[in-house]
């Protein structure tokens, strides 16, 4: 129940989204407290926060959102080591996330520079219809995202799901035509992710895994392999989220779709 003891974030790049901004209104007028994590200045959901933050991405030029997805999870590392530090959340521990988030933009401009491996791998799979992104854990929402980048700029059909709830329907999908995505750094459930991605080869599917740079494990199990450098369990999205983001876009370009301006979509969902 939200009343004056509630805290609600509202997460939004434009900062005008229409059902975020009814959402924040209903909290405010139950007495909640309201932060904002937006891209655009004085931008509605800012101004009527109580209080929030810039992520300063700079501007989306497309329609689709890449870097503020980025940053907006970064700043939510932010926020969870902030209210961490009165839950006994050590310095150690703070300090420790704090030099990862640092570390972030040189590991960022690695995975920039395999555009090439990933751009040949959107040779081999533009021409499907359909895809499965799956993930467990952080790195669930990236499947997420991976599969809403897909479909919205190259208009493949593309689902996320959590790798745990694979048996309850996607696997009857599976098949030689249904490439799997999957993400799957060395990380809490890794061993589970593995487990899947072994049921999909005995199913005759093909896959393609993100995992963290030094597993070869994968190379003899997936047919194909994209590394990112490690980091901090919780900070991994940052990185995987970038070849799925490169992949998507590439395929897009090779089916000549326009990769700003996607059909029937705009940049700021003003009505609900």
């Amino acid at each position: 129940m939200l009343d004056e003891h509630s805290l609600v974030i509202s997460i939004s790049q434009s900062g005008e989204t229409a059902d975020t901004l009814a959402a924040l209104r209903e909290a405010r007028s139950r007495g909640a407290r309201a932060v904002s994590i937006v891209n655009v200045v004085g931008s509605t959901i800012a101004r009527e926060s109580d209080c929030g933050v810039y992520i300063h991405a700079g501007p989306e030029i497309g329609v689709a959102s890449t870097k503020a997805f980025t940053s907006q999870v970064a700043a939510l590392a932010l926020f969870s080591l902030y209210f961490g530090q009165s839950t006994g959340v050590t310095q150690s521990r703070g300090r420790e996330l704090v030099a990862a988030m640092r570390r972030l933009p040189d590991q960022i401009s690695e995975i920039l520079d395999r555009n090439e491996e990933i751009r040949e791998l959107a040779q081999l799979y533009h021409h499907h219809r359909n895809f499965l992104y799956l993930g467990r854990g952080y790195n669930f929402p990236v499947a997420l995202e991976g599969a809403l980048k897909l479909k919205e700029i190259s208009y493949i059909h593309a689902e996320g799901y959590p790798a745990a709830e694979m048996k309850h329907g996607p696997i009857a999908l599976i098949d030689e035509n249904m490439p799997v995505v999957f993400i799957a750094p060395r990380d809490s459930v890794y061993q589970k992710v593995l487990s899947n991605i072994e049921e999909v080869k005995a199913r005759g599917g093909r896959v393609i895994a993100i995992t963290t740079d030094g597993n070869g494990e994968l190379h003899d199990l997936a047919d194909h392999v994209i590394s990112v450098p490690s980091t901090l369990e919780m900070l991994q999205p940052i990185l995987t989220v970038i070849p799925l983001q490169l992949l998507a876009y590439h395929i897009a370009v090779l089916r000549g779709c326009d990769v700003d301006q996607p059909r029937n979509l705009a940049k700021s969902v003003t009505v609900e």
